[in-house]
């Protein structure tokens, strides 16, 4: 099975220690974010976890703690913007982030890391000659670093309404003349480029639309083959294998202006100081009411089948 970290937060940037303390302990509670006292726990024992997961804006706290996590089998998403404080105001300076995504590339290999550009907006300082300018500028310096890069394009959800009023998706046509000038510099640096299940139509336009953590990109990552393995995505028509989440919502001190997983930034600070390194939850401790149930774990690699045979 695919144990995810980054869907709901950002643990490498800031919970690393917490994960490498879990890590030690062998197991993690995690609260169903709708149902707060159904709990689950998990193994992170290597024997079931196929491959530990990450999606970070921020990588730096957890390399010089590699050698900890080479246990696992990994695949790491790193999100690389061009944005700046105004929209992402606690993300580090993206020349280090450019730096530390080649030193996750050379001690894991390229094809465990692969560059997330998302979400894509339209505001005064971003069109979409802005956009195609970054883009490349991006890609070039990761050539050799990676295979894969994944786009998307912002959702409107109610929060983000809230939270950035000056922002837009792209209209249909605009994301049509990013995904043609994408795709064009995607295959100048031999990189893939993904976009999301919700924008399907791009495949016309040079986008590879078979998922962005597919059954096969994780069988690339780890360097073994699958058997048949639950696709647990939400989403209509997603292939993806998104693994079992073990963060937690209102917790990412990014602050990013667009975020999903954020209500707001006073509910984060809240949490941020129910956080014990020391826990099982990565926000707060066990309560009275909690009803714990072990998740049923079993490795997805086939034994007789490597990539490397």
């Amino acid at each position: 099975m695919i144990i995810n970290t980054g869907m709901r937060t950002d643990i490498p940037a800031f919970y690393s220690n917490w994960l490498l303390n879990r890590i030690k302990e062998g197991y993690v509670y995690v609260r169903n974010p709708y149902y707060r006292h159904q709990v689950t726990k998990y193994s992170l024992n290597p024997n079931v976890v196929d491959c530990l997961a990450f999606c970070t804006k921020n990588p730096l706290p957890l390399i010089p703690h590699l050698k900890e996590l080479d246990m696992y089998k990994q695949f790491w998403f790193v999100t690389i913007t061009p944005y700046g404080k105004d929209i992402e105001p606690n993300v580090p300076d993206k020349k280090q982030v450019i730096s530390d995504f080649k030193k996750l590339s050379e001690y894991l290999g390229k094809k465990a890391v692969a560059i997330r550009y998302d979400p894509i907006f339209i505001n005064e300082t971003f069109d979409v000659k802005m956009h195609i300018k970054c883009f490349a500028k991006l890609l070039s310096e990761l050539k050799g670093y990676t295979e894969d890069c994944t786009i998307s394009f912002l959702d409107m959800y109610e929060k983000v309404k809230r939270n950035a009023p000056n922002l837009r998706p792209p209209t249909k046509q605009e994301q049509i003349e990013m995904a043609i000038s994408f795709s064009k510099i995607g295959k100048q640096n031999n990189i893939t480029v993904h976009a999301c299940c919700e924008n399907a139509f791009l495949q016309n336009y040079g986008l590879d639309i078979t998922g962005c953590m597919s059954k096969e990109i994780v069988e690339k990552a780890i360097g073994h083959k699958l058997k048949d393995c639950k696709n647990n995505s939400k989403r209509i028509g997603c292939n993806c294998l998104m693994g079992n989440d073990i963060g937690a919502y209102n917790t990412c001190m990014h602050l990013c202006k667009y975020c999903y997983a954020n209500a707001n930034q006073e509910m984060v600070k809240e949490n941020i100081k129910k956080h014990n390194p020391h826990s099982p939850f990565l926000i707060g401790e066990l309560e009275t009411e909690d009803k714990i149930t072990e998740a049923k774990q079993q490795s997805w690699i086939n034994k007789q089948m490597s990539l490397f045979d």
